[in-house]
């Protein structure tokens, strides 16, 4: 059975043995020299953190779109991380031998085959949620970061954000008793982004390069930039977008190590009248069973999703909450948390925080020198559990029925129509993944 702890075990194995010793032989942390890929968009905020962090230097940024290429060169300057090299192809970057990482921040249809490149190429990787477009993607990632010995950290920065570590610590402290059930929201207020007819992309956008490998299809404007997440050749919807965050919060305080063997999803769209291919109105359950009758072998994660709501549920746009025997636990990832214990009385209270991009880079780069004892905080392996969760709930509300899982075979059986939903078509493409 994959389990997050023997995966763990084995990444930061893998660390100590590939890239622990050198750095620890010269008693500081040496400069890393880095790529961005995927510039703009949230790629735009590394590009400004890590300007300003003098444990990098950014020598290459590449995008397909050379207006955002240019804007992201402007960022570098501005933020004082001086210039850069700039390309369109992400294979000149994974072909300067000076670059030990990349940080991807493409699409998600990009972020495996991208992964996987540059694994290849003897890079490690910063890549962003959700780590795949599909479950199969992520097993490949996994294999393929323990096969080169190269570190894939997934930016799921709550799991570097003090206040959040301080919140899942007090629950692995037995704070609220045995944990039974975790539930994650997404209720925000998003844009319709109407209908669009099919056109030419402009003169400056690279929309060959950007489908990468998946089949052709009619360029629109709902694509690019950042609708594409709504679609389901490119994105995860906002499940795997905002939500992925907070149902990897939930797992994680949740305590579960393995895949979940019941999904349950129901929505649609309820409320837009729009291009967009993913529900607006989601709630998917997923149940863990161990297979004994023990208080604490049967557990229960909860997503619910509204993303038209101009309103927050429990004092959080985005948030989740515990269950326990003993209490229950309120967290937002940008705010604080509190413990309710009996009575409804409020027994413990945490200040706010928000998360914190900058230490999730500093978990990174630790991680490449050796200098994290648990190794990367999102490591692929753990992410995987995470981004799984996110398409098989956007899979059972599709299906509208629920979905008997294997854990340890990632498969659904006797369930070709869903199986099929488990990997994706591919074009005959040079970032096609090779073990498909």
């Amino acid at each position: 059975m994959h389990s997050r702890r023997s995966f763990l075990r084995q990444g930061a194995l893998a660390a100590t043995a590939s890239v622990a010793g050198p750095a620890i032989l010269r008693g500081q942390s040496p400069v890393h020299t880095v790529g961005i890929i995927g510039p703009g968009g949230m790629g735009s905020n590394h590009v400004r953190t890590l300007a300003k962090n003098p444990r990098v230097r950014i020598a290459w940024l590449c995008d397909v779109d050379r207006t955002r290429l240019a804007a992201a060169a402007k960022t570098l300057a501005d933020a004082g991380g001086g210039t850069a090299k700039t390309t369109g192809d992400l294979r000149q970057v994974l072909a300067d031998a000076a670059v030990d990482a990349v940080w991807i921040a493409t699409p998600d249809h990009w972020h495996a085959p991208a992964t996987l490149l540059a694994l290849a190429a003897g890079k490690h990787v910063y890549v962003e949620k959700p780590c795949s477009h599909n479950v199969h993607e992520g097993r490949l990632m996994i294999d393929a970061a323990r096969r080169t010995g190269r570190i894939v950290q997934v930016g799921t920065q709550s799991r570097s954000t003090a206040h959040v570590r301080a919140a899942i610590e007090r629950l692995r402290s037995g704070a609220i008793g045995t944990i039974l059930a975790a539930k994650a929201w997404n209720s925000q207020l998003r844009s319709n982004i109407g209908h669009v007819p099919a056109s030419e992309p402009p003169d400056t956008f690279d929309y060959d390069t950007w489908l990468g490998p998946v089949p052709h299809r009619p360029y629109h404007e709902n694509f690019h930039p950042g609708r594409w997440r709504w679609f389901r050749a490119f994105g995860a919807g906002d499940m795997g977008n905002d939500g992925v965050h907070d149902i990897d919060i939930a797992a994680w305080g949740l305590g579960v190590d393995t895949h979940p063997r019941r999904i349950t999803g129901s929505g649609g769209k309820y409320f837009f009248d729009d291009d967009q291919e993913f529900p607006d109105t989601e709630y998917v359950s997923f149940e863990y069973d161990s297979g004994t009758n023990e208080v604490g072998s049967k557990k229960q994660l909860i997503f619910e999703q509204r993303i038209w709501s101009p309103y927050h549920q429990e004092d959080a746009e985005n948030g989740n909450a515990w269950y326990g025997t003993e209490g229950m636990m309120l967290l937002a990832k940008s705010g604080g948390w509190k413990i309710i214990g009996k009575g409804n009385k409020v027994i413990e209270e945490h200040p706010r925080g928000t998360p914190n991009l900058a230490a999730h880079h500093a978990n990174f780069l630790d991680t490449l020198e050796g200098k994290s004892p648990e190794g990367a905080h999102a490591d692929i392996a753990v992410h995987h559990f995470s981004s799984t969760l996110c398409h098989l709930g956007n899979m059972a509300t599709l299906l509208g029925r629920t979905l008997h899982f294997d854990p340890a075979t990632e498969q659904i059986p006797d369930d070709t129509e869903a199986n099929a939903l488990l990997k994706r078509d591919y074009r005959d493409h040079w970032a096609t993944p090779q073990q498909v």
